[in-house]
């Protein structure tokens, strides 16, 4: 059973629980069951867990006597408390050393003289492998040289330092493309085939589907770079300012604040030629008229003309048309009053 806060290694019967496993396991999953478990425990890692030092050693005291054969034989017998730590049984009875000073132990980098009755490491440091700290590969005991992932460079002290791993590449984010097409009437309404080319050189063959209208939209799905969408922007416009719905035609008229209020006649553009329209007076800005059989044709179908009526002021007024404008205003309080 794993350790609790204030429990003392004799008090740890079962230090199969402590690391985690079944009675008996086999030494590759005592191995890696201690590194696992020591990594997760040890106090510099856990600055915040009031449990983590007492863990920290449990772990290691299990490890320390199921890894040795007469140790684990003692343990069995019953030896524990003071007597264990007699036997030498509990490593970490004087406290433990600092996260560098055990990853040495861990990973066998050195392995140091035990430690003096005073707490500190006891004798000169005996150098037994001196290589890196690495990833571990294979179950070799900790303290023993292990095979290494990748190469260190020397520290200003003198001791090994381990590379850091490459950072990951940045995750980027897909953006969606977009293409203008600019298609004649005739090509809006029978459909056209597109070649389009993207960024990453990918060629796109797309056909535009038949009564198309200026400002439609079409997305091909998931055939930009990263998986994003690109998408066809439709323009189908003359050269007159005819815009294509379809079989409808639409035209903007732009007027005079007079023309739309007294009516006016004006010249219109079509697929077919310029026409004459009436305009009824009191036209405000945004009134549609329509021009009847004026749009494409498809078969029986002919599409109408639609004008929307627009007025505009003028940006610079002369001094007559200034002081019209002004009359026209006081006429409108005066009839508001």
């Amino acid at each position: 059973m794993p350790m609790r806060a204030g429990t003392s290694f004799s008090e740890a019967t079962d230090l199969w629980a402590v690391l985690g496993l079944e009675p008996g396991a086999d030494a590759g999953s005592l191995k890696r069951a201690f590194r696992q478990q020591a990594r997760r425990w040890h106090p510099d890692l856990n600055g915040n867990d009031p449990v983590a030092e007492e863990r920290f050693k449990a772990v290691n005291a299990a490890y320390a006597v199921l890894s040795d054969p007469a140790r684990r034989a003692a343990w069995e017998q019953g030896l524990a408390g003071s007597e264990a730590a007699a036997a030498g049984l509990d490593p970490f009875a004087s406290g433990f050393p600092a996260f560098e000073d055990y990853l040495d132990e861990l990973f066998g980098r050195r392995r140091r003289a035990p430690r003096s009755a005073d707490g500190g490491w006891g004798g000169p440091e005996a150098s037994e492998a001196d290589e890196p700290e690495g990833a571990w590969q294979g179950d070799g005991e900790p303290g023993a040289a292990q095979a290494r992932t990748r190469p260190a460079a020397e520290s200003p002290a003198g001791g090994s330092v381990t590379a850091a791993a490459p950072a990951p590449p940045p995750v980027v984010a897909a953006t969606d493309q977009e293409t203008l097409v600019d298609l004649s009437p005739e090509q809006a309404l029978a459909g056209e085939r597109v070649e389009l080319e993207l960024a990453d050189g990918t060629a796109l063959e797309v056909w535009t589907p038949p009564l198309a209208g200026d400002g439609w939209r079409l997305r091909l799905a998931g055939v930009a770079p990263g998986g994003a969408d690109h998408f066809l922007q439709l323009r189908v416009r003359t050269a007159e300012g005819l815009r294509i719905d379809g079989l409808r035609v639409l035209y903007q008229l732009e007027l005079a604040p007079a023309d739309g209020a007294l009516g006016c006649v004006a010249v219109v553009p079509t697929l077919q030629g310029p026409v004459q329209l009436r305009v009824p007076p009191g036209s405000s800005s945004g009134r549609l008229l329509r021009l009847r059989g004026r749009g494409l044709e498809r078969g029986s179908e002919r599409g109408d003309q639609l004008v929307e009526i627009r007025l505009v002021v003028p940006t610079e007024l002369s001094e007559a048309e200034e002081a019209l404008y002004g009359r026209l205003q006081q006429l409108a309080a005066e009839e508001q009053a």
